[in-house]
């Protein structure tokens, strides 16, 4: 019993939070330009700075994990692989690249810097699985999103991979990432003026992060794509966590390095996916079927994971 309030006290708290976004909105306190404007403050702002304050004041040396970000990134990619090639029966009939970027695609900044926050009462090390699996997020979600709509043979657009990659470089969590790194690196002392500062902007990435996008979630049709929605739902929400969370476990990885990972294989499709097919040319309603279902489930299906963790002990 124990075990399973520690996996709910973990758990339902973030849920609640996207359940207040959600009511704010239907009471009219939030609307779609608040929501939009909510989304890119976090983006923009408030998560890079959590994530800057975070690096910037530890001990990067001993923090860096390089076996621990190699198997994010090669998880992440090896995900991307299996999206694709299950995708392959439907290709006829769906948008693969909405498939394959709804299948692997997890909000890992947001609700992973939720959870170990709430275990363990910081972020601990959740900045190392955001840089192994970020960038390489980014970078297929557009490779993925302009080869493979629906019906469509044409190859990638040069002039696209070239604006992807500067989108990358440019993408604000990565900004924050590198920037603390070389903060933590050089031992550049914070002014505690600066330091509080920065410190009160981070902590509202995580409220308004989860309020945000509970607000963008919306109902819609589905039926014509119901089938594709189910196996991308079962996908992130269990088969990758079922292949790669013992992998983890033998590489020796636990505590907020395994929650990281578990958020990472297995929290509910970003809604930003949804706001990044529709920007690419595809209609966007398996992306919004797939994170309606796993925002729905995984308040369930991440409380079973960290239970199971937790009865091993090793979290």
């Amino acid at each position: 019993m124990s075990n399973l309030l520690f996996s709910l006290n973990a758990t339902i708290p973030i849920f609640l939070l996207m359940l207040a976004g959600m009511i704010f909105r239907k009471i009219g306190l939030f609307d779609e330009n608040f929501i939009t404007k909510m989304n890119k403050f976090v983006f923009v702002a408030a998560l890079p700075a959590l994530l800057f304050i975070d690096i910037s004041t530890a001990d990067f040396y001993n923090a860096w994990d390089t076996k621990y970000v190699l198997f994010c990134f090669s998880a992440t990619f090896i995900s991307v692989l299996i999206s694709f090639f299950v995708s392959l029966p439907f290709k006829n009939k769906i948008s693969q690249g909405e498939f394959i970027q709804a299948s692997y695609r997890s909000s890992a900044s947001i609700i992973g810097m939720a959870f170990i926050k709430n275990i363990y009462g910081n972020y601990g090390l959740a900045s190392l699985m955001i840089i192994g699996t970020v960038p390489l997020y980014n970078v297929m979600a557009v490779i993925v999103l302009a080869a493979f709509k629906a019906n469509q043979k044409n190859l990638l657009n040069v002039q696209l991979i070239k604006k992807t990659v500067i989108n990358v470089l440019l993408n604000p969590i990565i900004l924050g990432i590198v920037f603390g790194i070389i903060w933590s690196l050089l031992k550049i002392p914070i002014p505690i003026i600066v330091h509080k500062t920065i410190s009160s902007i981070a902590a509202l990435a995580t409220p308004l992060g989860l309020m945000a996008m509970g607000g963008a979630f919306k109902f819609q049709s589905v039926h014509n794509n119901i089938k594709p929605i189910i196996i991308c739902s079962i996908m992130k929400l269990f088969v990758f966590c079922i292949l790669f969370l013992p992998v983890a476990v033998y590489l020796g990885f636990t505590q907020s390095k395994l929650i990281a990972a578990l958020v990472m294989l297995g929290s509910a499709t970003t809604v930003s996916s949804y706001i990044m097919a529709r920007n690419m040319g595809h209609d966007g309603i398996l992306t919004a079927g797939t994170v309606m279902f796993t925002t729905i489930f995984s308040a369930f299906s991440l409380t079973f994971w960290l239970f199971i963790l937790k009865m091993f002990s090793l979290v």
